[in-house]
């Protein structure tokens, strides 16, 4: 499937509203939901001294990445998902360069930073290929 086949799939609709089951099954959700989960998945290995710091802000930033794609969907508005994807990818930008931080920190290895870099450049294409078809619709 390429970007544009995944920019146009559908969600789950139910009696007029999106339900989590769509949310699951849409490829936005499925690499945004796998982005945060390596995420805290490589960050259990950061410094006890990043705990408030550097560990926090990258989990609570990947977090915001598929949160705010998730309230999104559950808007029932074009221009309000739009909004909510923007806000993603913000927070997308913001992970990305955490990741770089952390490598240039040496608390990730070369293999994990580019495996987690390139799940979040997937969700980058998805996301900015479905925020400019809502702007041109």
């Amino acid at each position: 499937m390429n970007i544009e086949q995944l920019a146009t799939c559908s969600l789950l609709v139910v009696n007029g509203y999106f339900t989590m089951e769509g949310t699951r099954k849409n490829p936005l959700f499925i690499k945004a939901d796998l982005l945060a989960k390596e995420i805290y998945k490589i960050s259990k290995n950061f410094p006890k001294d990043e705990m408030y710091g550097l560990t926090s802000q990258l989990r609570r930033a990947a977090l915001s990445v598929i949160l705010n794609i998730i309230e999104g969907f559950a808007r029932q508005s074009p221009n309000e998902y739009r909004r909510f994807l923007l806000i993603s990818f913000g927070s997308l930008k913001e992970t990305q360069y955490l990741l770089s931080f952390a490598q240039e920190q040496n608390y990730l290895s070369e293999i994990e930073y580019r495996q987690t870099y390139s799940i979040s450049e997937e969700v980058a294409k998805i996301l900015w290929t479905i925020i400019h078809k809502k702007m041109n619709n």
